[in-house]
């Protein structure tokens, strides 16, 4: 993690931590602007990497096909560089590594939520003890999504950073805007709603 993974305060030269030890243990530290890309494939566990995957699974097949392969891998490592970089202006200062695949995975949605606004989403819907699957447009389910983003974004840099630990918000957020100015950059146009149970 503390190779690979971003570490903000190492990549803006504000702290040394303990970079020196890590060096002296015989471990090779790449230049920290590398870890901007490297950090996009590391996770924290199988839940981080699955959730990850999941939303990728679900949204990114379709941007994909409208973005060609070349173009689709391009927009997603600069979804997920722009992420790094606005999570580690945002925490400049922080010494703990920022590792996963949200970020680019965000850029993805953003880019979904432009393209199919109108496509039907499954959802898992918790109603008292009782949890149900309902259709909802993918418009709408993405706007909730980059709205908690926000919160607990904001939460995270005011209030109650306690709160909402753990989860470079920043790089979400940055990531969702990075795929929205890119589609529409790109003139990419929607689409009409896909057939129902897509």
């Amino acid at each position: 993690m503390y190779q690979w993974g971003l570490i903000p305060a190492r990549l803006w030269g504000l702290a040394d931590g303990n970079w020196a030890q890590i060096s002296a243990a015989g471990v090779a530290l790449p230049p920290a602007w590398l870890t901007i890309f490297t950090s996009m494939f590391i996770h924290a566990g199988w839940l981080h990497v699955g959730a990850n995957m999941l939303y990728l699974w679900i949204f990114g097949d379709n941007v994909e096909d409208r973005l060609g392969h070349g173009r689709y891998l391009l927009f997603y490592l600069l979804g997920g560089t722009a992420a790094a970089l606005l999570q580690s202006l945002v925490a400049a200062g922080a010494t703990v590594p920022t590792v996963g695949a949200s970020g680019a995975v965000a850029g993805v949605l953003g880019a979904y939520w432009l393209l199919y606004p109108w496509a039907r989403v499954s959802t898992l819907v918790p109603i008292f003890f009782f949890i149900t699957v309902v259709q909802i447009p993918a418009g709408i389910f993405l706007l909730f999504w980059f709205v908690i983003q926000i919160w607990n974004g904001a939460l995270a840099v005011t209030a109650a950073p306690t709160l909402v630990g753990g989860v470079a918000w920043f790089a979400h957020i940055g990531g969702f805007l990075t795929g929205l100015l890119l589609i529409k950059w790109w003139r990419v146009e929607r689409r009409p709603p896909l057939p129902y149970g897509w």
